[in-house]
């Protein structure tokens, strides 16, 4: 047996090894970062401007629908999209050469049929539904009136002799306060 004090000796070096080689040396301390050594990234966000538009075709084409077009092309493009006019169509007051701008409406009207203008201003392009002359086709493009609310306005206005205001619409079966509020800016009774 060996004596205590070589023991304690033995056991002095053995810690002493493990504790020189569990505490870290110069070379492997790395410095915590500072601010000045991190450099800020910028989150750059790259707008793409989007120019694809959507334009709304009615009325008196082959294909009436939603179609995607380019900033710059014209009510032409639109209408060939749709598949061309309609036999019966009246093109004579569409200005083909327009540039369409996003969620516009393009109403192409029957031969016979009266479109009259929202306002003679050239920036505004829509156009108001006469209540009191459109036939079914134009009044089927009005939100919320499908082929038997317009059958049932058309009855209306024969029965009672037209309309005298706006809101005399709301008389109509199935024509309620809501409707008529979406309506109210697209319709006109002159």
């Amino acid at each position: 047996m060996l004596p205590t004090t070589v023991i304690a000796i033995i056991l002095f070096f053995v810690i002493q090894a493990q504790m020189e080689s569990a505490s870290p040396t110069a070379d492997l301390i790395q410095p915590l970062p500072t601010n000045e050594s991190y450099t800020e990234q910028e989150e750059t966000t790259e707008y793409i401007e989007d120019t694809t538009i959507y334009v709304e075709v009615k009325g008196a084409v082959h294909k009436p629908g939603v179609y995607e077009l380019s900033e710059g092309d014209r009510v032409l493009t639109a209408i060939e999209l749709a598949g061309g006019y309609l036999p019966a169509s009246n093109s004579k007051n569409i200005n083909h050469a327009q540039r369409v701008e996003d969620e516009m409406v393009i109403y192409v009207p029957i031969e016979g049929e009266e479109v009259e203008e929202l306002s003679s201003s050239p920036d505004q392009k829509s156009s108001l539904v006469n209540i009191n002359k459109a036939e079914v086709a134009m009044l089927t493009t009005l939100p919320g009136i499908g082929p038997a609310k317009a059958d049932a306005i058309i009855a209306y206005r024969e029965d009672v002799g037209g309309f005298k205001e706006k809101q005399d619409l709301m008389k109509v079966t199935g024509i309620g306060q809501k409707t008529f509020e979406k309506l109210e800016p697209l319709i006109t009774v002159k």
